[in-house]
């Protein structure tokens, strides 16, 4: 999600998927499925293409906060972000959403999911390393095994569930050196990236009790999310920084490169992926992001690496992956 990852635009695969089981029950049993659209490129292709957008976007969240505070990044990013999802919905005719309630609900979603980790990605990365924050982002996964469990009755515990759970804090606390004291650790940035990955499951679950069947498709859904979060940003961004006295080049280029690939590009490739392939293959890029992340963060910003960081984000990885194994018999 972003993102990112995964995340952002998930709020409104999840509707539609809550929505799609819905109407399951009462669909015609003798109607013939129709075909999807043949796709220019094979959706291997495309799951690559996504997987290194999204592992590229924490290296251009750091060069685009060397230039700009993270509030004027995460603004930006929205915003070509929505331009680009903006559009996509010209091209395909898409009307946004209608009703003040679900534009409330959205104005909710557009907060978790979007502008609220955001913007604490940028500010983690002020004093942390950006292979440290996409490594923080792999927990989201595990933040919403813990938060289902509360919070989705439907979503009943395993044994190898709440297995997975356990050995993906586990490599968290390996990332972060726990057994030295996490010493040379920027606790504060640390917490920003952790609290932003746990912004996301949160706007999950809330997207999937409060949108879930409104009747709009996902790009006008997400459309509209986003042009809410960048709304919030335009108030927030200018009552807590002041305008750039200059506008350095490369971080300007990294932060529309993050919101018209990373933001929007990378939506308009998930759910062709989702739709092909399903939610289920397609979840699976989140597993790709911390390992482009780190490999990125390291080979071009030239960021030091200890074997604490790739063993804890297989053990996260590992962990994350259980966590997504359910009972025989369930989806």
């Amino acid at each position: 999600m972003s993102t990112v990852s995964t995340a952002a635009t998930t709020s409104t695969v999840i509707a539609a998927d809550a929505a799609l089981k819905q109407a399951g029950d009462t669909a015609a049993p003798l109607s013939l499925p129709v075909p999807l659209p043949r796709r220019a490129l094979d959706w291997r292709l495309r799951f690559g293409a996504l997987s290194l957008i999204w592992g590229f976007s924490f290296l251009l969240i750091k060069v685009g906060t060397h230039g700009y505070a993270p509030f004027q990044v995460t603004f930006g990013r929205l915003l070509f972000g929505t331009v680009v999802l903006a559009a996509a919905m010209a091209v395909k005719r898409e009307r946004l959403p209608r009703g003040a309630r679900t534009w409330a609900h959205l104005a909710v979603a557009a907060f978790l999911l979007n502008a609220l980790p955001f913007s604490l990605f940028a500010y983690s990365e002020l004093t942390i390393p950006s292979t440290l924050a996409g490594i923080c982002n792999a927990t989201s996964p595990l933040w919403g095994m813990a938060l289902s469990l509360v919070a989705l009755s439907e979503d009943r515990p395993t044994r190898v569930r709440v297995a997975g759970l356990g050995l993906g804090f586990l490599g968290v606390l390996t990332v972060l050196g726990a057994w030295q004291g996490f010493s040379g650790l920027d606790a504060r940035g640390t917490a920003m990236a952790l609290l932003a990955s746990l912004s996301y499951p949160i706007g999950w679950i809330y997207v999937r009790r409060t949108l879930a069947g409104t009747g709009a498709s996902h790009l006008s859904l997400t459309g509209a999310q986003l042009l809410l979060a960048t709304l919030q940003l335009a108030v927030i961004t200018p009552l807590f920084t002041s305008a750039p006295a200059r506008f350095p080049l490369v971080p300007l280029l990294a932060i529309a490169a993050l919101g018209a690939l990373g933001t929007g590009l990378a939506v308009l490739l998930q759910y062709g992926l989702v739709a092909e392939v399903g939610p289920t293959t397609a979840q699976m890029v989140t597993y790709f992001i911390p390992v482009i992340a780190t490999a990125a963060g390291v080979a071009i910003l030239g960021e030091s690496l200890t074997w604490s960081t790739p063993v804890g984000a297989v053990i996260v990885l590992a962990g994350a992956a259980l966590t997504q194994v359910r009972a025989r018999g369930k989806r």
